[in-house]
């Protein structure tokens, strides 16, 4: 129970994609605990688990704010469950989240996930965004849990938006999500996701993001599989499906290290 594992999400190469730490814990351990931990980690996300006889309750936390979901520590914890041998690779692994409850599942050397459908809603473009950002969207729209999604018209804006992380903050513009078409055959679309109120200025792969992005791209082209690039300095991949009730995210994870705990 004091085992710490640091693992890296939505890729197969170590050092890239996103880091997350996962716990697994009793019922007993405290949300104050959870939170220094976390803050001790200094990760976008730090995942804690407590088995239960049928499912895992799941809780992350970034290094300072509890979050309702997060999908790289959903795949990171998936990964250590089946790396632990706490499910069978052919086993499903149900997750209750207070955002929701969520499943993992293997599929070959990728873990999938579901995850639900953020609706989206179209917004006025913000009057300030070029000089917040660096780039003047072509449409901006709102989501769930304080997403805010603007479109770019090339690729290379969201790879050179330079963001003003004080004021995405002071300018009212939330969990900020970036995105454009993408312009080579391995990627369907690219995104940057950035949530400074959270602790974190870039997040470097954001599942939960997906759970909007899916929605939005298949408003724009009609369809329902795509591949996702994550232009952040780590990078990563996803996989994304549409269904009638949910968003399946897949990815791939590796663990990077496992640590004792002296407290």
């Amino acid at each position: 129970m004091n085992r710490i594992y640091q693992v890296d999400a939505f890729t197969n190469e170590a050092f890239k994609g996103n880091p997350a730490g996962v716990m697994i814990v009793d019922e007993n351990y405290t949300t104050e605990k959870m939170q220094n931990l976390a803050m001790e980690m200094n990760l976008s996300e730090t995942a804690f688990l407590i088995p239960k006889a049928d499912r895992f309750i799941i809780r992350f936390f970034t290094p300072t704010n509890e979050v309702p979901l997060c999908g790289h520590a959903t795949l990171s914890s998936a990964h250590i469950i089946y790396e632990l041998g706490l499910k069978k690779p052919d086993e499903i692994i149900l997750f209750e989240a207070k955002g929701g409850n969520l499943t993992a599942r293997k599929n070959g050397n990728m873990i999938c996930m579901n995850f639900p459908i953020f609706p989206i809603f179209k917004q006025d473009i913000h009057p300030d965004f070029k000089d917040i950002v660096g780039f003047q969207p072509i449409e901006m729209y709102s989501s769930s849990y304080n997403w805010i999604l603007a479109l770019a018209s090339t690729e290379n804006e969201i790879i050179k938006a330079t963001p003003d992380f004080e004021k995405i903050k002071s300018k009212g513009l939330g969990h900020l999500i970036i995105t454009a078409a993408g312009e080579h055959s391995d990627r369907d679309f690219v995104v940057r996701c950035f949530a400074p109120a959270y602790g974190i200025n870039e997040d470097p792969v954001t599942g939960s993001a997906h759970c909007a992005l899916t929605p939005f791209w298949n408003l724009k082209t009609g369809k329902t599989s795509f591949n996702s690039f994550q232009v952040s300095k780590r990078s990563g991949r996803l996989r994304l499906e549409l269904h009638a009730d949910n968003v399946e995210i897949q990815g791939e994870a590796i663990t990077i290290f496992a640590a004792e705990l002296k407290i």
